[in-house]
């Protein structure tokens, strides 16, 4: 059967997160082929109007098309049980955590289900179910609100800007915000939470105010790591060390350590430092040969 858009009862839209990937490669589809598969609906005694129980990607999509109408299929079962039977069917696309928290949410608060009645019904235990609710109640609306709209992924929000969240839910929400304008992957996000424990409270503010700025930073950081060093910065660089290791010789003998220890020890260093010099020496004279031969060679 055919169903006009207005007569659809979408109440169960925001217990799926979306993708935008999917929705493009769903939309390129509807447009080359049209709807393929119908909409699944059941009615409900307190509304004339059908509940869609699943296709809300469908609906979505076709309105975008200028669809009036959406091809649908209606199951002869309750609402709940007409919830739960879609969930058995896809249940090979693994919902997140919060996805599944929402779902438990919605049939706990319509439908009057205890926790252990839940965990019956989908087949859990109650503490798993206990878990999923108490996720929900921990991570802030405006978040969950990000992950509905595929702005931020329910990997990233669970991982990361939970455990946030317990510390100091105001900073959250503004991280979220900022994060979900800027359309960051989990990786960097992952960053940003790294950067968050190690930071101070500057640190912590700039990623509030710039998450961008701090996540170049750190890919600038990180590729320089990856870079491999030419021969002259790697010379330069074990130069550098040399120089370092010389003056931190140079401090420790000018507070006298070398005259307070005793004669043997003193008689070591002494024949490490006549073996270290000959050895500096020929190294230097064999750079200065090179570098005039360079030079003679250039001109």
């Amino acid at each position: 059967m055919d169903l006009e858009f207005h007569q659809l009862d979408l109440r169960y839209e925001e217990l799926r997160s979306r993708s935008p990937a999917r929705e493009r490669q769903l939309l390129s589809s509807l447009t080359e082929v049209g709807q393929q598969t119908p909409i699944v609906v059941v009615g409900a005694a307190e509304t004339s109007q059908p509940i869609v129980i699943d296709g809300y990607k469908r609906v979505r999509l076709l309105g975008k098309l200028g669809q009036d109408t959406v091809r649908a299929t209606a199951w002869d079962l309750g609402e709940a049980e007409a919830l739960l039977l879609e969930r058995m069917i896809r249940a090979g696309e693994a919902d997140s955590a919060l996805e599944q928290g929402w779902f438990l949410r919605e049939l706990r608060d319509r439908f009057q289900l205890s926790g252990a009645e839940l965990g019956q019904r989908v087949g859990r235990t109650e503490s798993w179910v206990s878990r999923r609710l108490g996720l929900v109640a921990e991570l802030p609306a405006s978040v969950q609100r990000h992950v509905r709209m595929g702005a931020l992924s329910a990997h990233a929000a669970m991982k990361y800007l939970l455990p946030l969240a317990r510390a100091k839910r105001g900073d959250v929400e503004r991280l979220a915000d900022a994060v979900a304008k800027r359309k960051l992957s989990t990786r960097q996000i992952a960053l940003l939470y790294a950067a968050w424990l190690d930071g101070n409270t500057k640190t912590r503010e700039l990623i509030l105010k710039e998450p961008s700025l701090v996540v170049r930073a750190h890919e600038q950081v990180r590729r320089a790591r990856e870079r491999p060093e030419t021969p002259a910065q790697q010379m330069l660089s074990d130069l550098g060390a040399l120089g370092r290791i010389v003056g931190r010789v140079e401090q420790r003998t000018g507070r006298g350590e070398l005259r307070g220890l005793p004669a043997q020890e003193r008689e070591e260093i002494s024949h490490v430092i006549s073996q270290t010099s000959r050895e500096i020496r020929r190294l230097f004279e064999r750079m200065e040969k090179e570098i005039e031969d360079a030079r003679q060679e250039h001109t």
